[in-house]
């Protein structure tokens, strides 16, 4: 049977009295100027029609349709169907065939020409019937030949590639079925030979993006759970509960290995496009939001003691970056279209997908759950601390009052700090108290459940601020009135940065390798400067209101050390000079920095300096029979020495000098017996005040520029912990007590 007669016999007297319609529709799909679309693309267009058309409503109008719909072909085909629609409706009036049914054949084959997606209206079958008929084209073996042919047809090869790719890509991206029969039938095998023939095109279009948003899903697909990983086995080292011996709550890991094995899972996943891959990908996703909703009903209350460990934001990370690789993988999935050939765009989008995780991680995620564990472990109690002036002590022997608290060190008093708001003491618990100066009381408390060292304070900020320095974690800066961490601190780690200079802040850092820095800070923590000067050296600091001046000892290269001046705004250099020796004791005077300079054989010399010119103010001697360290120290707009008056007297005389920090000139000195080895403080007015343990308990010592006097301190006061002088408000210890002297 010739392919004319097998055609003549499927058209099976759909018109009566048509044979000659027939035939010259048959001619028309075995012309010879045809490469596509010819009897053999009708006989399967047939074919499908033989399974599909019991669900139409006009069978007869289907099937004109279908022989009609490429009875006119024009290389590309880009009108066949609406000049094979107006043939249909020029031919069939002649055989009888009513208007209404022509005018049904005419639609359905305009139909065939509009690109996917179709409309969704359920109530046209006859144009489903037949667009799934045309479509099972695709699903037939021979189907590769017939996309060739499609290809060669078309007289522009370049255009019609790139008309052919959009034409596939759209039936991928949608149903290619409209019946439920047709994508039972034919579905799976016609989606198959798509993707095969989209493969085939993506080689011959000349495309470097192609592809480039599943290659960027599946590359956060893959970079997701390797952090993920990164932060669990980082977990593993911390615990759940801060405070506490560990509190396992969630196993690190466990969590560790899921996200190791998720790194292939989500790869393999990200680069499938089937049901099974979407499924396994909607599992992850919402086994990954479990686990995150689990972790936060597990995060530790906050309590004094307790609060969440370092553990907890890991965990959370971690289960975010898996929640963020499963949905990526998900949504590539969902991409119909297989993965083309690799090419630059795919790994450039790759790889700025990953680094904007990685970004978005390091920068993001983690600064947050650093700022949560900062403020999740922190307790503030008390009320809001007026400014006040502190009393004046004047040491007869009585006490002004007892601040009763707990986990004292030895040397607590030694290291409290004033402010406008108060006297802070620290506590070996991680604890900041602020006293009242009159009365004692603890005006506010400000706790870390995540510590229990015991932070050094400074006051900084001209007393508004509070810088507490802990061991563990780093320096926090605190409100002085109301105890409450400023905005920006710590923007990060601290932990490893000194305190060279409190007010203004200046903060330096040692370096491994390269130069050691140091830190010009504003009280918000911003870093307005950073000052590096060179390998081997070592940097200390102290600063005026607007010049810093740094002492740099150099270790190698046979370079002297120097002094040099920094604008304290800008950090830039104003001037620098060797210097032969490095001052240990420095003090500010206004625009004064006074140094104790220590030379080998002599007691030293104090040098003033003015800082923002360098030029020497003054310079003072010390006596060559003083035989001790000078213990130094600013009273006011006074310097205060303390020596031993000779190597004889080193441990029963104490010689007291006090110079006039501006002019260098002495203002008075005396040598009374005593100690130099015994606990002492200078009060703001230069007073010099000592404890000592005697066998009826502990006496006080003042010395002045009138004479010394001694008084007997109440048994309360704890003499082997010292005395602070605070301006001129004295501070001594008792048993777990601050006692403050009248």
């Amino acid at each position: 049977m010739s392919r004319v007669t097998g055609l003549r016999e499927r058209w099976n007297d759909l018109i009566p009295g048509a044979a000659v319609l027939a035939d010259d529709l048959a001619a028309r799909y075995r012309a010879d100027d045809r490469r596509a679309y010819r009897d053999q693309y009708l006989h399967r267009v047939l074919d499908a029609l033989g399974t599909l058309d019991q669900l139409s409503t006009d069978p007869t109008a289907v099937y004109l349709a279908a022989w009609f719909h490429r009875a006119v072909h024009e290389p590309g085909g880009q009108s066949d169907a609406e000049a094979s629609a107006v043939l249909a409706e020029q031919e069939l009036p002649s055989y009888h065939v009513t208007a209404a049914r022509t005018a049904e054949v005419a639609r359905l084959i305009r139909l065939t020409g509009t690109p996917p997606p179709w409309s969704d209206d359920l109530s046209d079958p006859n144009a489903y019937v037949l667009l799934d008929a045309v479509n099972a084209t695709a699903a037939g073996p021979n189907y590769a030949t017939h996309a060739v042919e499609v290809r060669r047809d078309a007289p522009d090869r370049s255009t019609a590639i790139k008309l052919r790719h959009a034409l596939v890509q759209r039936l991928l991206d949608g149903p290619i079925f409209r019946t439920q029969l047709g994508r039972d039938r034919y579905a799976a095998a016609a989606r198959a030979n798509l993707a095969r023939e989209l493969e085939v095109l993506d080689g011959e279009i000349p495309a470097p993006w192609r592809g480039w948003q599943r290659a960027a899903l599946v590359g956060v697909a893959v970079i997701s759970p390797l952090l993920a990983a990164a932060a669990s086995f980082g977990a593993t080292g911390s615990s759940w509960q801060s405070g506490a011996d560990g509190g396992s709550a969630w196993p690190a890991w466990v969590l560790n290995l899921v996200a190791l094995a998720s790194v292939f899972l989500l790869q393999k996943i990200a680069r499938s496009n089937n049901r099974r891959a979407r499924v396994l990908a909607g599992v992850f996703s919402t086994a990954a939001v479990a686990g995150l909703v689990i972790a936060v009903l597990l995060i530790p209350d906050r309590t004094p003691s307790n609060g969440p460990g370092g553990r907890v934001p890991l965990v959370i990370i971690s289960l975010g970056l898996l929640l963020i690789g499963g949905l990526a993988a998900l949504a590539a999935s969902t991409l119909t279209a297989p993965l083309p050939a690799r090419n630059r765009g795919q790994l450039v989008a790759a790889l700025l997908a990953a680094a904007a995780v990685v970004a978005a991680t390091v920068f993001v995620a983690d600064p947050v759950g650093r700022s949560y564990l900062l403020q999740a472990n922190e307790q503030i109690t008390g009320t809001t601390a007026p400014e006040v002036q502190a009393p004046r002590s004047e040491l007869g022997g009585r006490i002004a009052w007892v601040s009763p608290t707990t986990s004292l060190r030895a040397d607590a008093v030694s290291d409290a700090v004033a402010t406008r708001h108060g006297i802070a003491i620290s506590r070996q618990t991680g604890t900041v108290e602020m006293l009242d100066p009159g009365s004692g009381e603890v005006r506010w408390r400000y706790s870390r459940s995540d510590t229990a060292a015991r932070p050094r304070l400074y006051a900084a900020g001209d007393g508004q601020l509070l810088l507490a320095d802990f061991d563990d974690f780093g320096y926090l800066m605190l409100d002085a009135a109301t105890g409450r961490r400023t905005p920006g601190w710590p923007r990060s780690s601290t932990r490893d940065h000194s305190i060279e200079n409190a007010d203004p802040l200046l903060t330096g850092k040692q370096v491994s390798k390269g130069s050691d820095k140091l830190r010009g800070l504003d009280a918000d923590g911003k870093d307005r400067w950073t000052f590096e000067p060179g390998r081997c050296t070592s940097i200390g600091a102290t600063a005026t209101a607007d010049t810093v001046v740094t002492f740099l000892g150099h270790s190698c290269g046979g370079k002297p050390d120097e002094l040099t001046a920094l604008d304290l705004e800008t950090g830039k250099q104003l001037w620098s000079r060797p210097a032969d020796w490095q001052g240990v004791t420095r003090l500010v005077f206004d625009g004064l920095v006074v140094v104790l300079e220590n030379r080998e054989g002599s007691p030293g010399v104090l040098v003033a300096i003015e800082a923002r010119t360098g030029e020497v103010k003054w310079r003072w001697d010390l006596p060559t029979t003083w035989a001790c360290d000078s213990k130094v120290a600013a009273a006011g707009r006074q310097v205060v020495l303390l020596n031993c008056p000779s190597k004889a007297a080193k441990q029963s005389a104490v010689v007291a000098t006090v110079l006039d920090a501006q002019t260098g000139n002495l203002a008075w000195q005396r040598t009374v017996p005593g100690d130099l080895s015994v606990r002492s403080t200078i009060t703001g007015d230069a007073r010099v005040v000592s404890v000592r343990e005697t066998t009826h308990g502990c006496d006080l010592t003042v010395l002045t520029s009138t004479g010394q006097r001694r008084v007997a301190l109440p048994d309360e006061v704890e003499c082997r912990r010292g005395i602070h002088a605070l301006g001129n408000q004295l501070l001594v210890s008792g048993e777990d007590t601050v006692i403050a002297l009248r």
